[in-house]
């Protein structure tokens, strides 16, 4: 987007792009564009995303809003000049053909974070994402490779493969290539690719040839992020999920299985509406059923246009008491998980901030030094979210290089 507006020749910008998974993550959006016009009132704000997307005309409202973008629009040069565009550039998404542009090195980021998939062709009923970024769309093989030697050429050591609905990958290209010969393919054409991680997942749409990859490709990570959302079979009926409770625990059984090193992270909603106790304490055990170390845990809070929206809702306080306890099943998992890697050697990439992320994605304190580098580090303790080691890489310099 910065890219885009430079080239229409556009200066003193500041771009907002928003989120709309949740009614919370709108509502920060527009707070933060407040914060932004009295830190800098100067500066022309233009608003963009998914949450633009959907209610173009409540950010082209605001007086601190100069243009707003659709997500269609918003890396296309013409619709940054304001004489072509017009106030609100917004199109209808469902139109929308084009496909992420194969681009994943950005600036001044570790890893490169590498789009091949956008949209959605599914209706969970409690999202509101599909009428904010389309029909599902894949970027072409081809493009995707000549992306990642890019990102390698420029000295990333790890790709990040993101999309919507990821593991949609491919369905709309000539030959079907999936998300799994995909991932081998970038791994064979690529051989200097020190790393390639995988965002998020949905665990019933893995198809063979990932879980073959998974088990076969140690350069790629052990760590998955699944969107999973319950741990009940009623619940996920109503949410219109396309697994059940027993999908879930059987894969995570199989990838461990394959691949013993592999660490699970997951989306959880508390708080569904008609959820019961019972429905809940199903979702609750599901930490322990697929063995789930990094959760992220939304309190369910009802889209507009949504069918949950229509449904009967729990109270507020009931929701947040599910999401906390969610969060403190969470943070027990993750203490066991960082336990089993004292005195462990871990090949860890360094961070700005001085932090890194271990092969699995665990968080690890390693001091000010090197970033974006492969290091190997002993684990000496954490401290409930980062591993830590003796010392730092300023004050242990012969720490080893990963080779």
């Amino acid at each position: 987007m910065r890219r885009a507006a430079e080239a229409a020749g556009r200066e003193n910008l500041v771009i907002v792009n928003t989120c709309a998974v949740t009614a919370e993550a709108a509502r920060q959006a527009r707070q933060t564009i407040r914060r932004l016009k009295r830190e800098a009132p100067e500066r022309t704000i233009i608003v963009t995303g998914c949450a633009a997307q959907i209610a173009p005309q409540t950010f082209a409202a605001m007086p601190e809003v100069a243009q707003v973008l659709g997500n269609a629009e918003k890396l296309a040069a013409e619709a940054f000049r304001p004489s072509a565009a017009g106030r609100i550039a917004v199109g209808n998404i469902f139109a929308a053909s084009a496909v992420p542009p194969a681009r994943g090195a950005v600036e001044d980021h570790t890893r490169a974070f590498l789009a091949i998939q956008t949209g959605c062709d599914h209706r969970c009923t409690f999202c509101i994402i599909p009428y904010g970024r389309g029909a599902s769309r894949s970027t072409p093989v081809d493009a995707i490779l000549a992306a990642a030697e890019n990102c390698v050429a420029q000295g990333f050591q790890e790709i990040v493969l993101t999309g919507v609905d990821l593991t949609a990958y491919g369905r709309d290209i000539d030959g079907r290539p999936g998300l799994g010969r995909l991932v081998s393919a970038i791994l064979e054409s690529v051989p200097g690719l020190a790393r390639l991680r995988l965002s998020s997942i949905d665990c019933i749409e893995a198809d063979d040839a990932l879980l073959d990859a998974i088990a076969r490709e140690k350069r790629l990570m052990p760590h998955l992020h699944l969107s999973l959302q319950a741990g009940s079979d009623m619940i996920l009926k109503r949410m219109k999920r396309r697994h059940a409770r027993a999908d879930a625990v059987r894969f995570c059984a199989e990838i461990r299985a394959a691949r013993p090193d592999m660490v699970f992270g997951a989306d959880l909603i508390a708080g569904f509406p008609t959820e019961t106790d019972e429905m809940f304490a199903e979702t609750l055990a599901l930490v322990e059923d697929c063995g789930l170390t990094h959760l992220h845990v939304f309190p369910f809070s009802p889209r507009p246009g949504t069918p949950a929206a229509l449904m009967p809702q729990l109270p507020p306080d009931m929701i947040a008491a599910r999401a906390k306890a969610l969060r403190q099943a969470g943070e027990a998992a993750l203490r066991r998980h960082l336990d089993a890697h004292m005195g462990k050697t871990l090949t860890v990439l360094t961070e700005r901030g001085g932090t890194a992320r271990a092969e699995d994605f665990t968080k690890v304190r390693v001091g000010d030094g090197l970033v974006g580098r492969l290091i190997d580090v002993e684990i000496a303790g954490h401290d409930g979210k980062y591993l830590t080691i003796q010392g730092d890489l300023t004050t242990k310099p012969k720490l080893r290089e990963a080779s």
